[in-house]
């Protein structure tokens, strides 16, 4: 299937954890374009204390790697750039004065959290976000403790206005099974909204969209992978 959107990954070239250079980056890009994605949102990390790219650096990276990404397939491949946020107490703040990017300069933001953070923690944050007109998406809840061990409390925070994005080797089956039951529960309940490869270099933490792709059409058939990796996303990044 092609026309597919990674909405979360690492590809900007020496901006945090993941790809180290150009060269790198277009080789996983060149991966994703092979198994069928168009459109990649490029989601660099902002966490305090841990990565904290200048904005300047992180927009010249963002320029020179699309003008280089032309180069791939038939020059359709569509970059956009946002990152994952780790919330702060200052995070509203932080978007509304453009220290922190938003996926694709839409009102939606991916919003990571730490994985032994309270569901009290969760829900203020999310709610912060939502009560001053950005869209959060939970950047890969199945790694909280908070959200895996309980799904109603997922369920109470798409009713509140969130959306939920998973990872895709979780739902291939490489972050262990515990992992992949989980993905296939959220699935299976309708909770999970948008996928993301989460890519990080070329030997480590793979882009695997494809291969998500493919197990995702397995459980629940042709439409849902349409859903999930083409229409949902495609809402980010319409004009």
């Amino acid at each position: 299937m092609k026309g597919l959107y990674d909405i979360h990954c690492h590809i900007l070239p020496g901006v945090d954890d993941g790809a180290r250079n150009m060269e790198e980056s277009l080789w996983m890009l060149s991966k994703e374009y092979k198994e069928g994605v168009r459109h990649v949102i490029l989601t660099p990390h902002f966490r305090y204390e841990m990565f904290e790219p200048h904005m300047n650096i992180v927009t010249r990276q963002f320029m020179q790697l699309r003008r280089e990404a032309i180069k791939i397939g038939q020059g359709d491949l569509q970059l956009y750039l946002g990152c994952e946020l780790h919330s702060s107490m200052d995070m509203v703040e932080c978007l509304k004065k453009g220290r922190r990017l938003t996926l694709a300069g839409s009102r939606y933001v991916l919003v990571e959290f730490s994985n032994s953070d309270e569901k009290s923690y969760i829900e203020e944050r999310v709610r912060s976000l939502l009560m001053n007109g950005f869209i959060p998406i939970i950047a890969h809840a199945e790694r909280y403790k908070a959200t895996r061990s309980d799904i109603r409390f997922l369920e109470e925070l798409r009713e509140a206005g969130a959306y939920i994005q998973i990872n895709a080797d979780t739902i291939s089956g490489e972050s262990g099974f515990g992992a992949k039951l989980f993905a296939k529960k959220l699935m299976k309940q309708g909770i999970l909204d948008f996928v993301g490869s989460d890519g990080h270099r070329q030997n480590e933490r793979i882009p695997q969209i494809g291969k998500c792709a493919a197990k995702m059409e397995k459980i629940m058939g042709k439409e849902y992978v349409k859903k999930i990796l083409i229409d949902n996303p495609g809402k980010i990044t319409e004009r």
